[in-house]
């Protein structure tokens, strides 16, 4: 059965160019650096970062530990947003291959500011304390925003004074960049190294990339070595990689314009919240009001009989629907139809 599916951008197939791509992809061993189309979709993804060096990794969490790891030392400590993906969502990855601790900053949904930072960085002599190796920020966030160059920039300043290093979380980062409209290079200028995701609403079926200066990606490559990372003919999946970079990234706006069109259609239904506030990129966020007094699990299971996919709501009674790829304007009128005939 075909479901229209909103769990997440992830559950994108791969595009008819992708997979005649995939199929002709030129390809070598990259454990030996011998696999050219590897090697082309790193220098490329460098170029649209503005980073000297690129590394392709199999996951968007595999990158973000990847740059955890090699920039920070076994017993240090992290400073990031309290519901950041490498907080949630990354199985205490942290503790367990890097070796650091998180320090996290309740933001209330707001970018890591300057000053939360600096309350909690830990740069003396102290032996009861750990060391503030890293500071790490997410764009596009996966609360649904997507924070300016501005706050970008603080976040970077913040760190210069200290001599901190910033990794960029931004698995959806060219959302983000499409959001401000801007390029993406705008903003991860601001951060040390930056992990974005090929298979996030860009159609790629595998993979991420972790970009930064050259010296830090030679020593990423030896630990991606470590964490079971170095793969062998992956130029078959590096070349749907490049078709999504190439191409892809550009069309994203339509899934933006999708989802405001969901956000405006729910918006008419009395029994829901609407988080007008956390629609900048392909999400749309919505819960029961208080007194609608209905099952959110039997709303999940009815979305389902009619075809449509959608995740359990959040711990705060949130339900996210994310557009994508294959979710057609035509799709969103249906979607809308079904959650009115349920409320009704």
């Amino acid at each position: 059965m075909n479901y229209i599916d909103l769990r997440s951008d992830t559950v994108t197939w791969p595009t008819d160019a992708m997979r005649e791509a995939m199929a002709k992809a030129p390809v070598g061993d990259d454990v030996y650096e011998d696999d050219s189309t590897v090697q082309e979709l790193e220098q490329y993804a460098a170029s649209i970062t503005a980073k000297e060096a690129a590394l392709f990794v199999p996951s968007g969490v595999f990158g973000n530990q990847l740059a955890l790891f090699t920039h920070s030392p076994r017993g240090s400590e992290v400073i990031l947003d309290d519901q950041s993906h490498i907080v949630q969502h990354e199985g205490a990855a942290a503790s367990i291959i890097a070796g650091v601790q998180l320090r996290t900053v309740d933001t209330h949904g707001a970018m890591l500011s300057p000053e939360s930072i600096e309350q909690r960085i830990r740069i003396g002599d102290d032996i009861h304390e750990p060391k503030t190796s890293l500071i790490c920020v997410e764009n596009a966030h996966s609360n649904g925003k997507a924070f300016s160059v501005e706050s970008m920039e603080a976040v970077r300043r913040c760190g210069n004074r200290y001599h901190i290093p910033i990794h960029l979380d931004g698995a959806r980062l060219f959302n983000a960049a499409a959001a401000l409209k801007i390029e993406a290079r705008e903003i991860t200028q601001h951060v040390d190294s930056v992990m974005f995701c090929l298979s996030k609403g860009l159609c790629a079926p595998v993979g991420s990339i972790l970009a930064g200066n050259r010296k830090f990606i030679e020593q990423a490559r030896r630990n991606r070595k470590i964490m079971g990372g170095g793969l062998r003919q992956v130029g078959i999946l590096a070349a749907a990689g490049l078709v999504a970079l190439k191409e892809m990234r550009y069309r994203l706006d339509c899934d933006h314009q999708n989802a405001a069109l969901l956000e405006q259609l729910l918006s008419d239904i009395s029994k829901i919240d609407v988080a007008h506030d956390r629609r900048d990129i392909n999400f749309v966020f919505f819960k029961n009001k208080p007194d609608a007094n209905l099952d959110v699990e039997a709303f999940v299971e009815y979305m389902k009989e009619n075809n449509i996919l959608i995740n359990p709501c959040d711990k705060d009674g949130y339900f996210r629907l994310v557009t994508h790829y294959w979710i057609t304007k035509e799709h969103i009128h249906r979607i809308a139809g079904v959650i009115k005939e349920f409320y009704s």
